[in-house]
């Protein structure tokens, strides 16, 4: 049984219940959170930002940044966005339809200062950091423009060597937790940021619960996000990488031990550990030759090395939201689509 996800909704009704199952910190929001005081001082990645108040116009460079504006209420202050890889969230289409897309990819640094931003927030270090492919921090903040990089992308994470980089640690939550509340206080709406926080944990909570029962705890699993050739090596998800924690999470193993966020592996080597599930990319963007749904599962069914997976002659696969394999907004929805599927293919009890 192939199971392709969707679109999640809330479980709200059980939430005690899910709660001292998970043992999660589901918090409800303040009934009255505390203004923001201005100038407002924080720390960022290693920078120091200060905002004497509250922007205006933020260039999002990245979809999880935008969507985590978008979510707290602020497409009003968005003036651009780029880097996307899908459909934004459901609900926020005509919001974001209003939003200057500047690129689908890697926008120019002339295109984001054309937007004239008093803030300039980034999925990625590759594209706003030390060797950014957009500007380095130093360039926006020499014209006086703070950027603030998503702390999944630079807490225990070294981005030095290039590419997608390597994680120190494990991926948690409480990584995008910190960038909701930090840009909740920037913007001054703690209210709505405390309630998306708690909205994110409740979902985790009964996405956790709905597989209390697994069969196969230690089931083991591969996250296939794309090949820059179909029939060559294909960017896998590493050990520590939002993959990883989906997979922990629910009480899987991980074939995969590097620490790189996205290694480039043989489908020989990942049909030695001949994982149980696999979990394959779903994305609109056209960069790499596996990029396109179909031509993953084309290539899985065909190929005479991925054919003979138990996973794929089970037909054990996962379609998983790209964006919900990388450190975003979307990673809950990671969990409950690996969940929905645990149940799907009887792995429940």
């Amino acid at each position: 049984m192939q199971y392709q996800t969707g679109n999640h909704t809330t479980r709200r009704a059980t939430l005690a219940a899910f709660a001292a199952f998970a043992g999660l910190a589901l918090t409800a929001p303040s009934a009255a959170a505390e203004p923001t005081q201005y100038p407002l001082t924080l720390q960022n990645c290693g920078e120091t930002l200060t905002f004497d108040k509250a922007p205006s116009r933020t260039v999002a460079i990245g979809q999880s940044s935008t969507e985590i504006l978008l979510s707290l209420g602020l497409a009003d202050r968005i003036v651009g966005t780029a880097v996307w890889f899908g459909p934004v969230l459901e609900g926020y289409e005509e919001a974001n339809a209003k939003i200057k897309r500047l690129a689908d990819n890697d926008p120019s640094f002339e295109s984001v200062l054309a937007q004239e931003p008093d803030l300039v927030t980034a999925e990625f270090e590759w594209h706003v950091g030390p060797n950014g492919s957009v500007a380095t921090r130093k360039q926006f903040a020499d014209l006086k423009i703070p950027s603030y990089v998503a702390p999944a992308d630079c807490v225990a994470k070294d981005n030095s060597g290039g590419g997608d980089g390597v994680r120190k640690e494990m991926f948690n939550m409480s990584l995008i937790y910190q960038e909701i509340a930090d840009m909740a206080q920037i913007f001054d709406v703690q209210e709505k940021g405390d309630a998306l926080i708690a909205d994110l944990k409740q979902r985790e909570a009964a996405a956790l619960a709905s597989v209390a029962g697994a069969k196969a705890k230690g089931l083991s699993m591969v996250f296939w996000f794309s090949s820059p050739e179909v029939n060559g090596d294909a960017y896998i998800a590493g050990k520590n990488g939002t993959p990883a924690y989906i997979i922990e999470t629910l009480g899987g193993r991980n074939v995969v031990t590097t620490e790189e966020e996205w290694p480039l592996a043989s489908w020989e080597t990942i049909a030695g550990a001949n994982p149980q599930v696999i979990v394959v990319a779903r994305m609109d963007r056209r960069r790499f030759a596996a990029d396109d749904i179909d031509v993953k599962l084309n290539f899985l069914k065909t190929d005479p090395v991925t054919s003979k997976l138990d996973a794929v002659q089970k037909n054990q696969i996962v379609i998983m939201d790209s964006q919900a394999m990388n450190p975003t907004i979307r990673a809950v929805g990671g969990i409950e689509a690996v969940a929905e599927g645990i149940k799907k293919f009887g792995l429940v009890n």
